[in-house]
């Protein structure tokens, strides 16, 4: 019998993005035997994400939290599937994910993983930004984009690290260590891929993590040193507020 996959997305304010990413869910979906449910965990909406979400087929469920950690979590928590998928609202997951997670997951040797970034277009400074995408992954093997494990293992680490920001490699670090104490590898999908939205750098420009990066330097030493507050006012506009301000 297949297992029953739980696609977890997140979502603030994501009413221009929600309706492509289930419709990418349901694509892969519709390649898989087994039953697939979605979650959109919406985090402090106040547009029509959820009504879009639950019109297009998803679960919704609430969360009030300034922490992407605790949305993804909650989202989790809702889940009555036995594997794991997270997605982010404006991304988007290529059709055969849900059938390849499945099958690695089956196989027995796999904690979970995450996968490929491909960014939906390209320019000479999103190369850049590929490329160091890549590296990253290729030195610390702490894949990310999409993650995806068996529940339980979600509930024997904790869940989501509950960090403002680069929860996303610290929860992967966690699948990685206590796949080590099992046996088991973390890995990331070899034939599907996300693929990531560019709709901050359309607004913004192609370098702008290059430039957010040296126009922030003090923020980010401070933040070294134990003071965070800057770093926090640059995460809430470009993550947690933007969506309110764009």
């Amino acid at each position: 019998m297949k297992e029953k996959i739980s696609v977890v997305i997140p979502a603030h304010n994501e009413e221009k993005y929600i309706k492509r990413c289930i419709d990418s869910v349901k694509e892969a979906a519709a390649c898989y035997s087994g039953e697939t449910e979605i979650i959109v965990s919406c985090n402090r909406c106040t547009d029509s994400t959820a009504r879009i979400a639950r019109e297009n087929g998803a679960l919704v469920v609430y969360n009030e939290d300034r922490c992407i950690a605790k949305v993804r979590n909650d989202g989790i928590a809702a889940a009555s599937g036995s594997v794991i998928v997270t997605v982010d609202a404006d991304n988007r997951i290529t059709a055969g994910t849900i059938c390849e997670i499945a099958s690695l997951l089956g196989s027995g040797k796999y904690i979970g993983g995450g996968a490929p970034i491909r960014f939906e277009r390209y320019s000479f400074p999103l190369r850049c930004n590929d490329l160091m995408c890549r590296i990253s992954f290729g030195l610390t093997g702490l894949y990310s984009g999409i993650f995806w494990a068996k529940k339980e293992t979600f509930d024997k680490i904790g869940g989501f690290v509950q960090k403002k920001a680069m929860e996303d490699v610290a929860t992967a670090g966690l699948l990685k260590k206590y796949g080590k104490k099992l046996g088991l590898k973390y890995t990331s999908l070899k034939k599907n891929y996300l693929i990531n939205s560019t709709r901050k750098f359309d607004r913004m420009g192609d370098w702008m993590y290059f430039r957010l990066m040296a126009q922030n330097a003090g923020a980010f030493i401070k933040a070294a040193a134990g003071n965070s507050s800057e770093l926090d006012r640059l995460l809430d506009e470009l993550f947690y507020d933007y969506n309110d301000l764009h």
